[in-house]
């Protein structure tokens, strides 16, 4: 899936940025997410050990919205390239805020060259609730991309109106049928 940049906030030096994401039937939500372009002219931070991060949103990273189908609440992942990742709850929109519990903790792989970044997430859907493993989600997609001179730029799986907001629920573009899909 293609994520388009919103359009207040282009960046030239980007030619595409996808994700692709698959469930199992053992819980896992493996996601990749996929940066094309001139990455000298973007602040990507280095590959290094994995660990929790604070206020990633603010710089290079890549974000999954995750909520369970007809739900209010849902859950943030950020996921940077330096392997840094952080987790957040919400009960509704943008009411909650961190979670600091290492069984979230996403396996996160990073593989880069001149032109190309990828980064694949796994993340353990039953550490979320026992109903995320086999209940059907919705889910937006999203990076923010950090230009060399500091300004961000917002992509995503789809835009609501208005300024960049990925918490809205019509960013929730993307449906994975609960497991029993899977029999």
């Amino acid at each position: 899936m293609r994520l388009a940049p919103h359009a207040e906030t282009t960046q030239d030096a980007v030619r595409k940025v996808h994700a692709r994401v698959r469930r199992d039937p053992g819980g896992i939500l493996a996601m990749t997410f996929g940066l094309e372009g001139d990455l000298s002219r973007l602040r990507i931070p280095n590959a290094a050990e994995q660990r929790r991060g604070h206020d990633l949103w603010r710089h290079t990273c890549f974000e999954a919205f995750v909520a369970r189908d007809r739900d209010t609440a849902y859950h943030e992942f950020n996921l940077s390239p330096s392997r840094e990742w952080a987790v957040y709850a919400f009960r509704s929109y943008r009411d909650g805020g961190p979670l600091d519990d290492d069984r979230l903790a996403p396996s996160i792989v990073v593989r880069r060259d001149s032109n190309r970044l990828d980064l694949d997430a796994l993340v353990p859907l039953d550490g979320l609730s026992s109903s995320h493993r086999h209940h059907a989600l919705r889910l937006a997609l999203s990076a923010v991309l950090e230009a060399d001179d500091g300004t961000l730029s917002y992509w995503a799986l789809r835009h609501p109106p208005g300024g960049p907001d990925f918490h809205h629920a019509e960013g929730f573009a993307l449906r994975l049928e609960g497991t029993a899909a899977f029999c």
